[in-house]
């Protein structure tokens, strides 16, 4: 059973992840490539955590005891003694392949490399370690602590001990239903709800209706949490861009090809949550203020 599990990357997502396993009781080994964003993303975390004390959610107590339970990890050494790691960095092939060479050097034989890309390649990963039977993707939504997703990616490679030990700690530890998606650009998730946010550029572009209305017909017509582009927003305008470009050179459909709108977004740094400006306004909890 998995007890200390590490986390590469500090980012929206990595937080997310961090935050998700010490409420679950595990011990997070959270990494950064500076210790200044190490800080910030660990003040982010009390910053989420404050919201749900506010919220009734926690208590103050739950909430010392949530951070007690992350601990920062200046340099990828201070995983050795982990089970598992969830690899969680930009999505980039050569970022991702330093980390996973030097993860295989550090770990023991039994701890699982996991990775939380949503459209690179878990067999091109995989192939730079030693052994890429442990070699998994562990692919959660935005946000990790509130969403009873995880896609579990099995790579060319990926032997069933590894799937099965991963499967059990999606289901049983983090009480999420795991969904099994062989290897494929966009798995199942960010393959289809990216073709539909794009369709809604295209809706935006044309002038068809306006921002409000797109997200209202597909939150009141279909029960939406959110619609297509406050989900882009919350996503982040400049992942949508990438997987979309990603895609669209895996796959060399048309459909993927990304909206021009949504290029003029990410090129004028309106980037969604992240930014407090992307389709609609936020303010700095997170909160849709137009």
């Amino acid at each position: 059973m998995f007890r200390n599990v590490g986390v590469v990357g500090a980012g929206t997502m990595g937080q997310s992840i961090a935050e998700m396993l010490a409420v679950k009781g595990l011990e997070v080994h959270l990494a950064e490539k500076t210790p200044d964003k190490l800080r910030v993303a660990l003040e982010a975390i009390e910053a989420s955590l404050d919201r749900q004390i506010e919220k009734w959610a926690i208590t103050s107590a739950e909430k010392k005891l949530i951070l007690n339970r992350i601990h920062s990890a200046p340099t990828l050494d201070y995983m050795a003694h982990c089970e598992l790691v969830i690899e969680t960095i930009t999505e980039d092939m050569e970022s991702k392949q330093a980390v996973f060479t030097q993860l295989d050097g550090i770990l023991s034989e039994e701890a699982i490399i996991a990775s939380n890309t949503s459209t690179l390649s878990l067999t091109e990963l995989a192939g730079y370690t030693l052994n890429p039977s442990r070699v998994i993707g562990m692919h959660f939504v935005y946000p990790a602590f509130r969403v009873d997703l995880v896609e579990i990616i099995r790579g060319l490679q990926t032997s069933e001990e590894t799937f099965q030990r991963t499967k059990n700690f999606v289901d049983n530890v983090l009480e999420k239903n795991g969904v099994m998606v062989y290897e494929s650009p966009g798995f199942v998730t960010t393959r289809l709800i990216c073709l539909l946010i794009n369709e809604a550029l295209h809706l935006l572009e044309e002038g068809v209706a306006s921002p409000e209305d797109i997200d209202a017909s597909m939150r009141i017509g279909y029960s939406f949490q959110y619609g297509p582009l406050e989900m882009a927003d919350r996503f982040g305008l400049d992942s949508v861009l990438a997987a979309l470009e990603r895609m669209f050179r895996e796959y060399g459909e048309l459909k993927y090809r990304p909206s021009f709108l949504l290029k003029k977004k990410v090129r004028a740094g309106q980037l969604g949550m992240k930014t407090g400006i992307g389709f609609f306004q936020y303010d700095k909890d997170g909160d849709r203020i137009l």
